[in-house]
């Protein structure tokens, strides 16, 4: 063993150990060892920074602006709630229908995103149906990381594999390279998910009494405009189109409660209608064509109409707690005239209990009545000392411009399909994506560059040098003749099934991405020391990182449903193994077959 062998290996000893301990964000763990091996002189500084233009490091930041897009137009949300509606009441016919269709989702975004929006949806399902969430959370949260192992952009192993592959000649994965193994890992992990619910606990979860929901859901008024396409469609069509967004609790025709509120009743120009809706939903109420705030609108003070996201201009939405003994108390919204006192206006309210009806400006404040109020910036941070307000929080909302939807659907498609028939570099298809969602408005670019996850860019920049240097140095060379000489003798399927079984173990205490760096250098050095083709070998390594199952602590996915799921350890440990190791002779059957012209039986 030479020395600069010896000092990577030190430098790779430490690194490790920062990861498992955790005292250092891993992001920062990688830049350490990326300078270590500078200052060593183990890398020149270029081949130091080369991961911050990386092909993986660029991917993954598109695909997180190109995820945006989605989400900012309410392409994600519709997919989510059509989701829960066709999940039924069952819980056979729950599984059924989330576990597909969250790992199609997953396949072209990032799953942590997928997890984290169909959490909620599955909680509500969960208890409107008197279903265990625990039955539903974890196939959920399995079904997420599964759909990454469908293309090539969904998980950094991935992007990480093929670029050690186009580095070392061993050819270029296209996009849908892995989609026959994804898409048999997603239909074992649905039957055996159904096959074997009983392993699953039966929890209902934390969030079995949804009571703190409801601050999700304000009353706020909407005024149907002149010339708009509502008018003269009925109250039915309305609820069908913003399928329970927009929820109708009250219905005013020339300031007088409309006595024939009928679903069959049709909707006319300067209608009023008293709705509960979710923050977001109020944020985006000016995207929506023909439908206005009607405090706004009542008061003078129109929405921008200039196509500046209120974010980016000077009106702000924020939320004010009347306090205790404000002088506001038992005075209504009309009589207070927030707009000539205060300078604001009251678009939104939000009250712990009680319904509400009627008009807005005429309900009678209570203490901890929780307002949503429009203005100038200037005016708002004059509020924050008012002693009428116990607080005042920033409106946590974010607009969506639904009215974009197929035109983010298409430039997802087309970046897709410019990648998938490499008319372009993958990079260069997913970011000309990117910058075509910002260009056309599908998402603001400060929206974008706040979904892009600095921390894996980061991390996945700093890794890829503890590649090359395991490549320069030799040392994947020398662990792979090791693992030559002891695995004489063992079957290729075998020596697959060994290089997705250390992934498997390493992930658990590693991203996916750092133990795809670590451990692919050494599957395509066995490879070549065999006289056998890489890919395979590469590949049965980044999936065994991906689709590893056996603790919560090896995807993040699984932390984030941990606690609403009321699992334990043990939990992940008894429905993981089994499926972890039925992954594994699954992956291993399906490379060998695919790239080696193995059998198609497994242990033929």
């Amino acid at each position: 063993m030479d020395p600069q062998q010896i000092v990577f290996l030190l430098i790779l000893a430490a690194a490790l150990a920062l990861f498992i301990s955790e005292k250092l964000r891993v992001d920062l763990v990688a830049m350490l060892a990326m300078l270590a091996l500078t200052l060593t002189g183990v890398l020149s500084p270029k081949e130091a920074l080369s991961g911050f233009a990386s092909e993986p490091a660029i991917i993954v930041a598109a695909v997180f602006v190109l995820s945006a897009g989605l989400s900012a137009t309410g392409i994600t949300d519709r997919i989510g709630a059509a989701i829960g509606r066709a999940a039924g009441g069952s819980e056979a016919r729950a599984i059924a229908v989330i576990m597909p269709a969250t790992a199609a989702m997953a396949a072209f975004s990032h799953h942590l995103m997928v997890t984290a929006m169909m959490l909620p949806i599955l909680m509500r399902l969960a208890q409107e149906r008197k279903l265990a969430a625990s039955r539903l959370l974890m196939p959920m949260s399995l079904a997420a990381s599964l759909g990454t192992t469908l293309t090539l952009i969904s998980a950094p192993a991935f992007l990480l594999a093929n670029d050690l592959l186009a580095r070392n000649g061993g050819g270029r994965m296209d996009l849908f390279a892995i989609t026959p193994i994804g898409a048999m890992l997603v239909a074992i992990g649905a039957i055996y998910m159904l096959a074997g619910r009983w392993l699953l606990p039966k929890r209902q979860g934390e969030s079995g009494n949804v009571e703190y929901l409801k601050l999700d859901r304000y009353y706020t008024e909407l005024l149907v405009d002149e010339g708009s396409p509502w008018s003269g469609k009925t109250l039915a069509a309305f609820d069908k189109a913003f399928q329970g967004r927009l929820q109708v609790v009250d219905w005013l025709r020339h300031g007088i409660r409309r006595r024939d509120q009928r679903a069959e009743a049709p909707l006319a120009a300067g209608d009023v209608l008293l709705v509960r809706a979710s923050p977001d939903e109020i944020a985006s109420v000016r995207d929506e064509p023909g439908l206005s705030l009607h405090a706004v609108v009542k008061y003078g003070e129109k929405p921008r109409e200039d196509g500046k996201a209120e974010a980016l201009g000077e009106e702000r939405l924020v939320q004010a707690v009347v306090a205790p003994r404000s002088e506001f108390l038992g005075r209504s919204v009309s009589e207070i005239d927030f707009l000539s006192t205060l300078g604001v206006v009251v678009v939104g309210l939000w009250r712990k209990e009680g319904w509400l009806g009627g008009e807005l400006s005429e309900l009678r404040l209570e203490e901890g009545d929780l307002l949503v109020l429009w203005g100038a910036q200037a005016r708002l941070e004059q509020l924050a000392t008012h002693r009428a307000f116990l607080m005042l929080m920033p409106f946590d909302a974010r607009g969506s411009t639904r009215r974009r939807a197929p035109l983010a659907l298409g430039i997802m498609a087309a970046s897709i399909a410019l990648a998938a028939t490499e008319l372009l570099a993958p990079q260069i298809a997913f970011l000309l994506g990117a910058v075509a969602m910002v260009l056309t408005r599908c998402v603001s670019i400060e929206r974008a560059y706040e979904e892009i996850d600095v921390r894996i860019y980061v991390m996945i920049a700093g890794v890829i040098p503890l590649g090359i240097a395991m490549d320069k140095t030799g040392t994947a060379d020398l662990i792979a003749q090791l693992l030559a000489v002891h695995a004489q003798g063992l079957p290729v399927l075998g020596l697959l099934l060994l290089m997705f079984a250390a992934a498997a173990l390493l992930t658990q205490i590693l991203s996916d991405a750092a133990t795809t760096v670590l451990l692919a250098p050494i599957a395509l050095a066995l490879a070549q020391s065999l006289g056998l083709p890489p890919l395979p070998f590469v590949v049965c390594t980044a999936m065994g990182a991906v689709a590893s199952f056996l603790t919560p602590i090896g995807h993040h996915g699984n932390l984030l449903i941990l606690n609403p799921g009321q699992y334990t350890f043990g939990d992940f440990l008894r429905v993981g193994m089994p499926l972890t190791s039925l992954i594994g002779l699954t992956v291993a059957w399906m490379a060998r077959w695919l790239w080696l012209d193995g059998p198609l039986l497994p242990f033929a």
